[in-house]
């Protein structure tokens, strides 16, 4: 009778593991943490087309991940999408001034993020400026429709 309340509990023991080991991938894949917020600042970028980008994608330079997107808005006086960023303070004072924002693709059809590319500038952006060289995602049902009309006309 011990032999089996030991194992029932050791079995307990393991699922409870296994259940927090999801629960904590889950959040990592997702995104979410559970850690306090750090210090931030905010960046604005403005897109004619922003494809699939969502709320809470990573903004990205060299393929580290320095951010997230916070919230994504129509400019309604230049009709484009307006994208504001929430990146780590200590590149406050190491982003120049055109440096350049592109909407990349991870993988052919995967998530799409918010990729930096530092320039040469003197001069720095600060909190709340916007980005004003940006490259718009490639929507592949465009280039799709770009090929197909190109091979009718030939």
């Amino acid at each position: 009778m011990q032999r089996s309340k030991t194992v029932e509990f050791g079995v307990g023991l393991f699922v409870l593991a296994g259940i927090l080991g999801l629960v904590f991938l889950g959040l990592r894949v997702s995104g979410l943490t559970l850690n306090a917020p750090s210090e931030t600042f905010h960046l604005e970028a403005n897109f004619s087309d922003i494809g699939s980008l969502k709320p809470r994608a990573r903004v990205t330079m060299a393929g580290v991940t320095v951010g997230r997107v916070e919230s994504i808005d129509l400019d309604t006086q230049w009709f484009e999408a307006r994208v504001k960023m929430r990146l780590e303070s200590n590149l406050e004072d190491q982003l120049s001034r055109d440096t350049t924002a592109a909407i990349l693709t991870s993988g052919l059809l995967g998530e799409q993020y918010v990729g930096l590319s530092v320039g040469g500038d003197p001069e720095m952006l600060e909190d709340g400026d916007t980005i004003r060289d940006t490259q718009s995602a490639l929507v592949l049902e465009e280039l799709i429709q770009q090929f197909v009309s190109s091979m009718v006309k030939d």
